[in-house]
């Protein structure tokens, strides 16, 4: 099993199957962070036009945040699919399902027209995102992991991760673009719909990517190898959920204290921050928008250079920087923004994105190693997914609503540090997993076969 899996495949098909991942989870990262951006912009005008201005956006966060409340549902299905069928028709599914709520998001009606059936429908859309986001991930890091060599596995996984600021920087500069060229009464009546409307393109672009890959040779050496143990010993095996639970539950644990400070401080600095930005600090919209596009591009550019630097001294060391920095970071990112100016405002989210990628440039690699092949896509989509309902969902709205009581960015910048202790606590009682050998976990999992499977009886 190992000669064949472990083969190492050509340059050229490895680049393919990080292009295929990459251009998947940027759109379905684009779909994600678009809501994000217009939920701080519009959606509180749009769809709860009789709150308060500030308790409208902590409506449309709300709503923002139940597309996370979906994630580990949707990580679930995917992730037991996914170990059952294969990498490769989960993430198609995926791909069609965000790209499909998204666009018909820009098709909504609005309070003005349907009254209150159209945050509903918002809400109803954005669960399916959600849903999707939480099978996509999981298995788009898994088909570059278990397609590259241990050696090189840090880099090549990194680059699915470069999706979130990709999508970032797409939705982003689109709504940038469209808030420079278009009056706010234009962006606020029609404009706004515009980039929702653009991902059913990119979802046909990422589809034809996507269906030009083959399935991870991993994967399917290890469903090779689950249905000869079945024929030999009339055995089935447990689901793979099942497995994940009763044999790595510590790993979970482990990736879901990891994800704490890496999601919480995400969506402070790039979602909530144009809610503070423009609120606390008098900054317009156009430039906390423009801060973040410049950030963003410069956290897709250090993603895969954190990655090769894990592949050099480890997973843990890389990830232990990250979380450090970023509680260090916090005071320094309020005052910087406090200032209103405008190189402030892209040096303290600049600086943020880049360690914010210290931590979410491993992880890809990380969560991979943790798990054997018929559980990996369970394992990883789980520990990631449950982490985003208490880290990444509440965020926005829990530093919204400590702005709003506190009128100071102290209780917030309080609240991402502990964050990051967490965090410390949790990689640092892991396990190092560089240069582990994906197969040999397997052999692992074959020899306790006994333990995760029960007999089939005619």
């Amino acid at each position: 099993m190992a000669a064949s899996a472990s083969a190492p495949p050509t340059p050229v098909h490895l680049k393919r199957i990080v292009a295929a991942s990459l251009i998947g989870t940027t759109i379905e990262w684009y779909d994600f962070f678009l809501y994000g951006s217009a939920a701080a912009l519009v959606f509180n005008k749009l769809f709860f036009p009789d709150s308060d201005p500030l308790v409208g956006t902590l409506l449309s966060f709300l709503t923002y945040a139940v597309g996370f409340a979906a994630r580990p549902i949707g990580a679930l299905v995917f992730g037991h699919f996914g170990d059952r069928l294969g990498r490769k028709k989960l993430l198609v599914v995926s791909l069609l399902m965000m790209g499909g709520a998204t666009f018909a998001i820009g098709l909504l009606p609005t309070h003005a027209t349907v009254g209150a059936a159209a945050p509903v429908l918002l809400t109803a859309l954005r669960l399916i995102q959600g849903f999707a986001l939480g099978g996509e991930w999981g298995g788009a890091v898994l088909l570059v992991s278990e397609h590259g060599d241990a050696e090189r596995r840090g880099f090549w996984a990194s680059w699915p991760q470069t999706g979130a600021p990709a999508g970032q920087l797409l939705a982003t500069g689109v709504l940038s673009a469209l808030t420079a060229l278009l009056s706010d009464a234009a962006f606020t009546s029609w404009g706004w719909r515009v980039p929702f409307l653009l991902s059913g393109v990119l979802v046909m672009v990422g589809l034809w990517i996507r269906l030009s890959v083959d399935e991870s040779p991993v994967f399917k050496e290890a469903l090779a190898q689950a249905e000869a143990r079945k024929a030999d010993s009339d055995v089935v095996e447990k689901m793979p959920l099942v497995a994940v639970l009763r044999h790595h539950w510590r790993d979970v644990l482990v990736a879901i204290g990891a994800r704490m400070a890496e999601n919480i401080s995400y969506y402070v600095i790039t979602a909530f921050i144009l809610v503070y930005a423009t609120t606390s600090a008098g900054v317009s919209k156009q430039t906390a928008l423009n801060a973040v596009l410049i950030a963003s591009a410069v956290h897709f550019a250090v993603i895969p250079a954190w990655g090769a630097l894990s592949d050099r001294i480890g997973r843990r060391p890389v990830y232990l920087l990250g979380a450090a920095g970023i509680g260090l970071w916090m005071f320094p990112f309020f005052s910087l923004i406090d200032t209103g100016g405008f190189g402030n405002l892209i040096l303290a989210v600049t600086v943020g994105l880049i360690l914010h990628g210290a931590m979410y440039a491993p992880q890809a690699a990380f969560f991979s190693e943790m798990f054997a092949t018929r559980m990996r896509y369970s394992g990883a989509s789980i520990g990631a997914q449950f982490a985003s309902v208490a880290a990444g969902a509440p965020a926005p709205l829990i530093a919204t609503a400590l702005l709003e009581n506190y009128d100071d960015s102290t209780p917030i910048a309080l609240y991402v540090i502990a964050a990051a202790l967490v965090t410390l606590v949790a990689v640092g009682v892991a396990k190092e997993t560089r240069n582990r050998d994906l197969t040999a976990l397997d052999d692992e999992e074959e020899e306790t076969a006994a333990a995760d499977t029960v007999t089939a009886r005619a």
